[in-house]
């Protein structure tokens, strides 16, 4: 596949612990599917997150459910409160049993640590082909432009 034909994205990375934030962004990688290539933004406050989100185009959030004081699922859900058109979400939870309260908070996908690289991968990739397909993420109360 030519460049010309992979489409560039930003992935905003939030957790309070840098080396969390690595362990995710090794697990996606720069490409995580040959069509696409992924850019990364960190945020390790609630605040750093606000502000890359009003900032820059952020094309998918992938939050660490267990970060402190902020988790990822309230940041989640404060997202979708807060934005018209916010970007589809996606939570690294440390059990699979807390996937009913990323339902509430209206995250879009889930992942479980340890995380697999493969399932990583292919979740993201799925995820941002579907935000260029023009899918709208959960919670959403605007129209994705």
């Amino acid at each position: 596949m030519s460049d010309a034909q992979v489409t560039q994205y930003t992935v905003l990375l939030y957790s309070d612990d840098a080396a969390v934030r690595d362990r995710i962004r090794q697990a996606i990688g720069v490409r995580p599917a040959a069509d696409l290539r992924v850019e990364f933004a960190d945020a390790s406050t609630w605040e750093d997150c606000r502000d890359l989100l009003d900032k820059y185009e952020i094309d998918l959030m992938v939050l660490d459910g267990e970060a402190s004081p902020a988790g990822g699922l309230g940041i989640a859900r404060q997202t979708k409160d807060e934005y018209a058109t916010p970007p589809p979400v996606c939570v690294v939870l440390a059990r699979a049993a807390d996937r009913w309260l990323a339902a509430y908070a209206q995250v879009d996908q889930t992942l479980v640590m340890p995380l697999d690289p493969v399932t990583t991968g292919q979740t993201v990739a799925a995820m941002l082909r579907a935000r260029r397909n023009g899918a709208i993420p959960l919670g959403t109360l605007g129209q994705i432009p």
